[in-house]
């Protein structure tokens, strides 16, 4: 019995150490293992990041390319807009075709100093660049002795030196050594390609190599969590410890389960880094288009040519009959001021698309002002076409510029008419949009009209896309719909199917009441149609001479004393004068914005610390952005061009705020 007690207990110890060792073998496995998971998601993780990393400069080098590509174009444009105003300069003499000279020429110049940057890292470009800039040099030199002889009115030596020069082999040195940089940066920018697309299969390689990794962990994982749980039922059976075994167990599918949502997190953060590198793909693309943005100067070039040759055509013979046919002679003055009055239309489209025209807001009582302007719209479009009104927002107003809402009503009737081909239904029906934003009133403008394909209303905002045949359309009426809908404060919702019609919504913020009381008092000066008790003395501040003189007839027209100033410089003086001649000197200065010495808001930042109570009035064309209105204070502002009732309102607006009797008093 003792012999086989013996026996019975070596074969126990033998068991449990063999037990040991499988114990031991497990552990240093497992480590072992696990280091070199380590080790390869290391490397994997190194990888992926250089592939990103030279992927991402693959793309910077793309839009390096692209960027010097536009330079270029950009350089050869201006360089073209320069000697056109030239030779317009050399003919005509007129100092405003030298000062767009002079502008399109420093321009050129600032496109070439961004190529000098630009290229420093290819030597081959930069050379050209450097002969490039040689031959600008001397072609400025060339060009601007024709520039001072037309500026001392030398026609004859201006026209000779403008045709000497345009027929100079310089002219074809420039246009080899640009077609050399746009070709040399075309074919880097194809290697740059086919080096991004050889980094990009990188990166795919790299991210496709650590999802199998983490897919091999994840099965490695799982067959080692089925060997240990094997291992420890097997030492449950021997051990009899069913409670530690299943608490261990559990234990482990908890450590399994915490793996496996750590391998799906990186799994997802993998997929955002393939979203990210796509939306980079995307923006690139939108770069390449940049390109063509170089069409729209055709466009606007084209439709303002058309414009100018009808007032030019038609002044030139007016010019001509004014004696002998003055009948014929009027005609010629009415098609010109209509083709001035297009080209005035056309500049308010392109500011109102570019947001940079400033609206004039008021409480406007939607369904009374489109009722009131039906008229005008059923003259428009035609008797065939059926115009039905379903206006349902009876006493709701909107804050809007109460004529660019006409416009864009007008815009949306014409297209609907042009759609339908002058025979149909159209219908403009007002509602409260309750579904989409209780605030909102809702402006459609529906007909029964050929529709428009998918591609087409991808298009249909952008300016300058017209579907009508050449001549027939600008292709700015729906973009000035969009660009009033977003000034306004609101959005424009379309909605079209072939064959069957268009439906256009204007989504328009509902006015609050107490918004109507802000602009009463200025609706009341400009609705006031009484004539000022006197006439004014008023300063005339223009730097060019023709609109100089103009500005002075006009401001003589209607009443008052005007006495010119061509040079803002001078004011300070004339004022001290009419001080001295007249009692009370001037009641208001009358001044242009951009001029050459001085702008006008500085000039009467100068006079106001001596005058502070000056009342001015800024006349100017151009639109500017936020910081170049803040400069006008409080002074109000008229835009070119204008018309004697805009400046007889202007003049009365600021009239009736200057107390009674007051003037400039030293």
């Amino acid at each position: 019995m003792l012999v086989r007690y013996k026996i019975k207990v070596f074969e126990r110890d033998l068991e449990n150490e063999t037990e040991g060792r499988r114990e031991r073998l497990r552990f240093w496995l497992t480590i072992g293992l696990g280091a070199i998971l380590t080790g390869v998601v290391a490397a994997l993780v190194l990888l992926l990041a250089r592939a990103n990393d030279n992927y991402d400069r693959s793309l910077g080098w793309q839009a390096h390319s692209l960027e010097v590509i536009s330079q270029t174009r950009s350089l050869d444009a201006a360089l073209a807009r320069a000697e056109a105003a030239l030779g317009r300069f050399a003919v005509g003499l007129q100092k405003e075709d030298g000062r767009v000279y002079q502008q399109q020429w420093g321009l050129s110049q600032q496109y070439l100093s961004l190529l000098q940057r630009n290229v420093r890292d290819n030597r081959k470009q930069a050379e050209l660049v450097k002969k490039l800039t040689d031959e600008l040099d001397a072609r400025g030199r060339q060009l601007g002795d024709a520039a001072l002889s037309a500026n001392y009115r030398q026609t004859v030596a201006a026209i000779s030196k403008y045709n000497a020069a345009g027929h100079d082999a310089a002219l074809i040195r420039i246009d080899r050594l640009l077609s050399e940089l746009i070709r040399n940066e075309r074919a880097i920018l194809a290697e740059r390609n086919r080096l991004a697309s050889a980094d990009r299969a990188s990166l795919n390689q790299a991210i496709l190599l650590f999802s199998l990794l983490g897919a091999a962990a994840a099965v490695i994982a799982i067959a080692a969590t089925v060997s240990l749980v094997r291992a420890e039922n097997e030492r449950r059976t021997a051990r009899r410890e069913t409670l530690f075994e299943a608490d261990r167990a559990m234990q482990l599918e908890a450590a399994v389960e915490a793996r496996t949502v750590e391998l799906a997190q990186a799994n997802d953060a993998l997929r955002s880094e393939m979203n990210e590198r796509e939306t980079a793909e995307a923006q690139l693309r939108q770069a390449q288009k940049m390109e063509a943005v170089g069409q729209l100067t055709g466009g606007i070039a084209h439709d303002f040519n058309n414009m100018l040759a009808v007032v030019v055509g038609g002044l030139e013979l007016a010019q001509r009959l004014v004696v002998t046919a003055p009948e014929k002679a009027q005609r010629h003055l009415s098609n010109a001021m209509d083709g001035a009055n297009r080209a005035a239309d056309l500049t308010r489209r392109l500011l109102a698309f570019a947001r940079s025209e400033p609206a004039r807001p008021e409480m406007v009582l939607i369904d009374d002002c489109i009722a009131g302007f039906s008229e005008l719209i059923e003259r428009t479009i035609g008797d065939r076409i059926a115009l039905t009104l379903d206006l349902r927002a009876a006493g709701l107003a909107g804050w809007v510029d109460r004529q660019q809402f006409e416009n864009a009503l007008l815009n949306l009737s014409v297209n609907a008419r042009d759609a339908m081909e002058g025979h149909g239904s159209l219908t403009i029906r007002t509602l409260r949009d309750e579904e989409e934003n209780a605030a909102a009133l809702a402006v459609q403008v529906i007909d029964t009209g050929c529709g428009m394909s998918a591609e087409v209303l991808e298009r249909v905002f952008d300016p300058f896309y017209t579907t009508k045949p050449a001549g027939q359309g600008t292709g700015l009426g729906m973009s000035q719909v969009f660009a009033f809908c977003r000034q306004s404060g609101g959005e424009v919702q379309i909605s079209s199917t072939e064959g069957e019609g268009t439906s256009v919504a204007m989504l328009l913020p509902v006015a609050k009441p107490e918004e109507a009381a802000a602009p009463a008092s200025d609706q009341a000066g400009d609705q006031a149609d009484t004539v000022p008790a006197e006439a004014l003395n008023i300063l005339v501040v223009e730097d060019d001479q023709r609109v100089l003189a103009a500005t002075v007839d006009a401001v003589e027209e209607l009443g008052h004393r005007a006495v010119a100033c061509a040079n803002p410089l001078d004011a300070e003086n004339l004022v001290e004068k009419q001080l001295a001649e007249v009692q009370g000197g001037f009641d208001l200065i009358l001044s242009d914005v951009l001029m050459p010495e001085l702008t006008g808001p500085e000039m009467v930042a100068q006079l106001k610390q001596r005058w502070p109570e000056l009342s001015v009035l800024f006349v100017t064309g151009y639109a500017g952005d936020a910081s170049e209105v803040a400069s006008f204070g409080d002074h109000d502002v008229l835009r070119k061009p204008f018309t004697l009732t805009a400046l007889d309102q202007a003049i009365r607006r600021i009239g009736d705020t200057r107390p009674e009797g007051q003037r400039l008093a030293s």
